[in-house]
């Protein structure tokens, strides 16, 4: 009988595991790429992957260079030509005014930049535990000035306090490579294609 996961995280990475798949690899990177195209519409219910097992919750601080994932509601939506419901993002640092913070939502990006992306922030880390202390070490300044990182465009992003739909979930850094492949994005006002083609010629 096959096993029963109450975390899609779990499933995933176990089924990896069972591959003999090293984490973070390209082949693993490649692997999920691929794998959860699959995903079933239970399996995409965003207000259930918020509470995955997997996923930290109760969040009081943003740690920046950390991965997040929440609701979002546009303080601009009116005016926007389109916007990420359900952003995916990689904190980078806080706004001047200290009433919300920047980050790459990385559901910009289609899929396989979004593995090259990837990529590049995981050579950015501080250290190569994957677990609570490791973080990516960016800025704007170094996402302006790194060659790998210039997929980072068309992400970039301000995000208000404010505006963010009930609670955010911190994605572990042993689940940022599942977590940027879920298909789970939600465009308002444009379709996927159209933002990933928009993000390519900005690019």
């Amino acid at each position: 009988m096959a096993k029963k996961y109450n975390s899609l995280f779990d499933k995933y990475s176990s089924a990896a595991k069972r591959r003999g798949i090293e984490p973070r690899s390209a082949e693993s990177i490649a692997w999920f790429r691929e794998k959860l195209k699959t995903l079933s519409g239970r399996e995409r219910n965003r207000s259930k992957l918020l509470v995955d097992p997997a996923l930290e919750k109760n969040i009081r601080h943003y740690i920046y260079g950390s991965m997040y994932m929440y609701f979002y509601d546009p303080k601009h939506k009116k005016t926007l030509p389109y916007y990420d419901r359900f952003p995916l993002v990689v904190a980078v640092e806080p706004t001047k005014k200290g009433d919300g913070f920047y980050g790459i939502n990385l559901h910009y990006l289609p899929p396989v930049l979004r593995a090259r992306m990837l990529d590049a922030l995981l050579d950015t880390t501080n250290n190569k535990r994957y677990n609570d202390t490791t973080k990516m070490k960016i800025s704007y300044s170094i996402l302006k000035s790194a060659s790998k990182l210039k997929y980072f465009k068309p992400c970039f992003k301000q995000y208000l306090n404010k505006h963010i739909v009930g609670a955010p979930s911190k994605v572990s850094a042993t689940e940022w490579e599942m977590a940027v492949f879920l298909p789970v994005e939600q465009f308002k006002k444009a379709t996927s294609s159209k933002v990933w083609s928009d993000s390519r010629k900005m690019i």
